[in-house]
């Protein structure tokens, strides 16, 4: 019986080796094989598409996720960009604003050598229609006296009314009332034209415009001439600009003339102006 089972074993192992050896050597399929050949390949693709798939949206996923930290940061360094040159226009600015400042008192002090001019900073513009004054950072403390002059760059913003310890208000020459009894009176000369133009500046509200008046009939005063404070007036220093002339017409009872003046200074966007410390006015 043991004999049997070996002899099986040793016929079932040649058969094995004959079979391997002619599958080997054959290059042509039986229709057996080809049909398990063609299965298992219709099962492979069959899996291998949604396998890829998967795969490849993983893959998107990973480069969509490097792109969302690439945008990120680039998003970060336009914003730091926009930021840097908002900071550098706003230096920019405040330099060439400054730097035209020291010109101003540097062309005014070559003029005016006995002037001295305080640089204050406005911390409050009044918005309120009925209140219009200027607060400035500049108080008795630093030698700011009521009706000392207030300028910028472009030209007279008005006269300082009231004088607290650290703090002054002043009131623009569009809100100078002539019909006050405290009311004060700009004398003004037309710059070039000192010994022929003479005339008082008041506001024209109802035009918005300044005005120089009680000009002498025979003055030769044109449009675009520029206006300045005059000395005699005793109270302003001379020189300051006040604006431009824009048009001129027959003053009172035909026996003087008046001028429309636009201001020169901006007044609306004030940050800083100066108070002008005349020679006769003690300083701080």
């Amino acid at each position: 019986m043991r004999n049997k089972r070996l002899f099986i074993m040793m016929i079932g192992l040649i058969l094995f080796v004959a079979l391997l050896g002619f599958s080997s050597g054959r290059t042509g399929l039986t229709w057996p094989e080809r049909f398990l050949n063609d299965a298992f390949g219709t099962v492979q693709g069959a899996l291998y598409r949604p396998v890829g798939a998967v795969a490849g949206f993983f893959r998107d996923l990973g480069r969509l996720s490097d792109v969302y930290k690439e945008n990120e940061r680039l998003r970060e360094t336009v914003a730091r960009y926009t930021q840097d040159k908002i900071r550098y226009n706003m230096i920019e600015n405040d330099n060439k604003r400054l730097q035209d400042e020291l010109n101003f008192t540097d062309r005014q002090k070559e003029l005016y050598n006995n002037y001295q001019y305080l640089i204050a900073q406005v911390v409050a513009s009044g918005s309120n229609p009925y209140d219009q004054t200027i607060k400035i950072n500049l108080g008795s403390h630093d030698g700011i006296k009521p009706k000392m002059a207030v300028t910028t760059v472009d030209g007279l913003v008005g006269l300082v009314s009231k004088v607290s310890e650290f703090t002054s208000t002043v009131m623009p020459i569009t809100e100078l009332d002539p019909n006050s009894p405290d009311a004060i009176s700009i004398a003004a000369t037309v710059l070039g034209k000192e010994d022929q133009a003479f005339g008082i500046v008041s506001y024209d509200k109802e035009n918005n415009l300044l005005q120089m008046n009680k000009i002498d009939e025979n003055a030769t005063v044109a449009d675009g001439d520029l206006v300045v404070t005059s000395d005699l007036g005793g109270l302003l220093p001379k020189g300051m600009i006040i604006g431009t002339v824009v048009n001129t017409q027959v003053g009172d009872f035909g026996l003087t003339r008046t001028a429309s003046i636009k201001p020169a200074a901006k007044l609306d966007h004030l940050t800083e102006v100066f108070v002008v410390v005349a020679p006769d006015v003690d300083g701080p």
